[in-house]
């Protein structure tokens, strides 16, 4: 098969544009800028070109796949759809691909990427094995595509964006949390809330459906007739899929699965699992954050409902190396610390600030923030402004469009006028690098779901230089 790629370096794209390559099809594809990630792409053999030019399309396409960021009057997107030539969504070609497999699906408007990549890392070491794509780049496995073609499980992230996960049918689903989001696509949350429990009830009736305690989609569930999650009935609590349905939290203790005794050393994150057939002792999350405990609970409960031992769990969850640009330390010494995350929606930023205070709980700490659409800024304003309230010193890039068109009055500053501080600045990339290391951080956080990403190596240098 040729397959052709409009929007090839999306995360998620570029990891079935990579399975397609390694399974010995003809890849090519357009993206609208170069990356590291289109690089990568290059570099194991898959044409990309930069150009909005049909003429580049290369001939005998099979099969066009796109991603539904990619605008409707793309000049590729516009002449492949007039020619006749079979077009799919991302999504519709990765429900293609699990079908027949046992799919694992972690879902939730934050915390999927690093479940997922953390499923797939401990799946992989058992007996078991897995294939996974991923939304993230996996330091394990140094990519965001695994391939395992003797194993019968497949973990994937499950989009909520334009309701790609709807072409999901999973063996077992994850759902981990369902705040506001993506209201450009769905309108209202209840809308959003809706997609879910639908996504939800497609999970396979011999299957498992695991969700994180006390969202409003519990509520949802409980309303057709079904009972919340505890521990004390597990084994009778079904999903109105017919798939047993399991709860964990990362607080308090109504649910089958929950961590106590969390504490830290050097870094690391130890803590105690109770499970359902009772608790599992001192495990630990080397180089990691606070709210990545709540991801590797969701992530046990997966693994061993699945079958993996107490031992391989222990091991892979010892073992984990993360996911590059989920609390991603790029600098860690006794005088400086440089952390990069994808955190993009006010509930993420606050998780991975709290992280950082109750790690460095008496350091100074400067972030960077970009915001990720204009939509998005202008739901959330009051939101990003409280909680980036919280740092000692914030920067805000220019918001970074991705698909959309301005808004009127929509902007970063609109953001900043809401912050009560004097220790704010609204900055270009170029000027961030300037002004950062004068003003003496001792830890450095960048946040952002845009091009901040190319920001960061340069500020690592910089930092870097200074110690």
């Amino acid at each position: 098969m040729n397959y052709y790629f409009l929007g090839i370096g999306g995360i998620g794209m570029s990891a079935i544009a990579r399975f397609f390559h390694q399974r010995g099809d003809t890849v090519s594809g357009y993206d609208r800028t170069e990356s590291p990630l289109t690089r990568q792409l290059v570099d194991e053999g898959i044409a990309v070109h930069y150009v909005d030019d049909p003429a580049l399309i290369p001939d005998g396409v099979d099969l066009v796949v796109y991603t539904p960021a990619i605008p409707a009057d793309t000049a590729e997107f516009q002449h492949l759809s007039q020619r006749g030539t079979p077009m799919h969504k991302r999504s519709e070609v990765l429900g293609e691909v699990t079908r027949g497999r046992r799919c694992v699906a972690v879902a939730g408007t934050h915390g999927k990427t690093s479940t997922s990549t953390l499923i797939a890392h401990v799946l992989s070491k058992t007996e078991m094995g897995c294939s996974a794509f991923l939304g993230g780049i996996s330091k394990n496995f140094d990519s965001n595509m695994v391939v395992n073609a003797d194993s019968q499980f497949v973990v994937v992230e499950a989009d909520e964006y334009d309701r790609s996960f709807l072409q999901l049918h999973p063996y077992c689903s994850v759902i981990t949390a369902t705040d506001p989001d993506h209201l450009d696509i769905y309108g209202t949350h209840e809308n959003m809330l809706d997609a879910f429990r639908q996504y939800a009830s497609q999970t396979e009736a011999e299957g498992i459906l695991i969700l994180k305690q006390g969202q409003p989609l519990s509520t949802l569930l409980e309303d057709s007739g079904e009972h919340h999650c505890s521990h004390a009935h597990h084994h009778e609590d079904k999903a109105f899929s017919g798939a047993k349905r399991l709860c964990y939290t990362a607080r308090g203790m109504e649910a089958d699965y929950y961590p106590w005794n969390v504490r830290s050393y050097s870094g690391n994150i130890f803590f105690d699992l109770r499970t359902p057939k009772g608790v599992i002792y001192d495990l630990e999350l080397p180089n990691t954050s606070l709210y990545n405990v709540e991801n590797a609970v969701a992530a046990s409960a997966v693994l061993l409902s699945l079958g993996v031992t107490e031992s391989q769990l222990r091991h892979g969850l010892k073992t984990y190396q993360g996911v590059h640009r989920r609390f991603d330390y790029r600098i860690k010494t006794k005088d400086l610390v440089f952390i990069d995350d994808y955190a993009h929606h006010p509930q993420e930023i606050a998780a991975c600030l709290e992280s950082i205070r109750y790690l460095y709980p008496d350091k100074r700490v400067v972030g960077i923030f970009q915001p990720h659409l204009y939509s998005r800024t202008r739901d959330f304003a009051d939101q990003f402004a409280e909680v980036l309230s919280t740092l000692d010193e914030l920067i805000m890039l220019p918001i970074y469009p991705a698909r959309e068109k301005p808004i009127l009055g929509v902007t970063s500053s609109m953001v900043l006028h809401k912050i009560d501080s004097m220790s704010k600045y609204l900055c270009t990339p170029d000027q961030a690098l300037e002004l950062v290391p004068a003003l003496c951080p001792e830890v450095v956080v960048t946040l952002g779901a845009g091009d901040i990403d190319r920001l960061v190596p340069r500020l690592e240098t910089v930092l870097k230089e200074q110690l």
